[in-house]
């Protein structure tokens, strides 16, 4: 039997801040209590600094990167039947060097750390929220015509702050790639869905992205960002839905007659009411870790595991398993579930987490790091530029995780949530806003885009690789941030 040493480290990493980078990377020695069969045996591992790492480190994560974003441009084939393979690669590249040089244990050390405070809890609620969702069946064909589509995208935005942006994305995708089925031009829809749905509707809530429920498990009150990203979010949803009426309308138009002509088949129905329940046990996990803080902390391999959040994942695995037993296969097979979605966001993300550790340290670093040119950007003379917090966590979040980036910058400001809610506000808002709304303009900015954009490609759509993705989104997007730091993070 697995015997675990319980509470041996609170002191140490604190349990309302369980992703918090001040208990990882470079702050303070790492000593972990390793679980092993019958016993426990503690042994030293040996820290390492983002001060002394250099840019080297961060290659097989730009690597990745570039992978991602290149070889389904130039070997489709190869990257779609290999890219669980190419991001193992990447993953070893960093993992090998780094156990050469700091040591196996504090390279196992890294790799249960990043597997139980990060991407455990970012995979089981991604994929929580997509076999949920992916139960619930929105029956009748909508004509996809600009305004119905519209409707469909601000439902959606509306929807994300409160069941997640990946709960809202797979709840209506498919019904919105039903609706224009029969439509020639459909890419553009999917990417404005992404960018709406997808990211800038979580904006509101701790529900809705993980970088604003990290910021809850921080000390941050449940609705500040509902109280000051409101008006952020509806300028760039009004400014956002009138582009995409413009662009529709105009594409619409060359559809021809018989598209155009296309009407309600049915009644629109609603079926797998049950799991509407089950969302709301995800909704309510979420809530139980921020608000619940029982005091003992179970350590795994030194790495402290606090039981509100061991009790999050329980239940999330929980619904999982009902939501798969308890919905007809009918519904799923009438929605097209495949589980290739999730895979491909668990195996890239996988890497990324992985493969980010030293880029997301030497930052963790500030001045001191090979990337400090980039942390004293956000700073000036007379205190916080809050327009170049915005940029920089945004444009860093879009291609890093944006949940450590936020972290990084949270903690930047000074990471005390009660002045940074108050005489702090518009510095904490513009990391949040630049966290959640610049995931949009890459595939690998937030979890639902790439799951979106697989679903749409199950389905038939053409949508564009990485590197047009990108220049597309920059096109949409840029001007639209633009004018929202102007009015509200200047």
């Amino acid at each position: 039997m697995l015997h675990c040493n319980v509470g041996e480290i609170a002191a140490a990493i604190p349990r309302d801040r369980p992703f918090r980078l001040a208990q990882r990377r470079g702050r303070t020695p790492v000593s972990p209590s390793r679980c092993v069969a019958g016993s426990v045996l503690t042994d030293s591992v040996p820290s390492f600094d983002g001060a002394s790492l250099a840019l080297v480190w961060c290659v097989p994560f730009a690597g990745l990167l570039l992978s991602v974003a290149l070889t389904p441009l130039v070997a489709p084939g190869f990257w779609h039947h290999h890219y669980g393979k190419v991001a193992a690669g990447w993953a070893a590249l960093f993992l090998v060097p780094f156990a050469l040089v700091f040591g196996a244990g504090l390279a196992l050390h890294e790799i249960l750390l990043v597997a139980l405070t990060e991407y455990l809890p970012f995979i089981l609620l991604v994929t929580a929220l997509y076999v949920v969702a992916g139960g619930i069946e929105i029956g009748g064909k909508l004509s996809g015509s600009p305004w119905m589509n519209a409707g469909l995208l601000l439902i959606g935005t509306l929807l994300a702050s409160w069941i997640g942006t990946t709960g809202a994305a797979m709840l209506l995708i498919r019904p919105l790639l039903r609706a224009n089925a029969a439509r020639k031009y459909r890419t553009h829809v999917v990417i404005f869905f992404i960018i709406l749905v997808g990211n800038v509707g979580g904006a509101l809530t701790p529900l809705g992205d993980p970088p604003l429920f990290l910021g809850f498990l921080n000390g941050v009150d449940f609705f500040w960002t509902t109280r000051v990203l409101l008006l952020p979010m509806v300028l760039t949803v009004a400014m956002l839905l009138v582009l995409y009426l413009l662009v529709d309308a105009v594409l619409y138009r060359r559809e021809g007659k018989a598209v155009r002509a296309v009407e309600f088949e049915r009644e629109i129905t609603i079926d797998g009411h049950f799991n509407f329940l089950l969302i709301g046990g995800v909704v309510g996990a979420v809530l139980l870790s921020g608000l619940w803080h029982p005091t003992p902390t179970i350590s795994i391999g030194g790495v402290a595991i606090a039981i509100e959040n061991l009790t999050r994942e329980l239940i999330l695995l929980a619904v999982i398993g009902l939501s798969w037993w308890v919905t007809p296969r009918a519904i799923r097979a009438r929605n097209a579930f495949t589980w290739e979605p999730v895979l491909e966001v668990a195996k890239l993300f996988c890497a990324i987490f992985l493969t980010i550790v030293p880029v997301m340290t030497i930052l963790s670093a500030g001045a001191d790091g090979a990337l400090a040119p980039v942390v004293r950007l956000v700073e000036r003379a007379g205190g916080p530029n809050n327009l170049a917090y915005f940029w920089v966590t945004g444009l860093l979040s879009s291609f890093l995780d944006n949940a450590p980036t936020y972290l990084i910058f949270f903690n930047a400001a000074g990471g005390d949530a009660d002045r940074l809610m108050t005489t702090g506000a518009e510095t904490l808002g513009a990391i949040s806003a630049g966290a959640v709304f610049m995931g949009a303009l890459t595939y690998i900015g937030n979890a639902p885009n790439l799951m979106i954009r697989a679903i749409a490609e199950e389905q038939g759509v053409k949508m564009p690789n990485f590197v047009s993705y990108l220049g597309l989104s920059c096109l949409v997007l840029l001007p639209v941030f633009f004018i929202l730091s102007l009015v509200f993070f200047s």
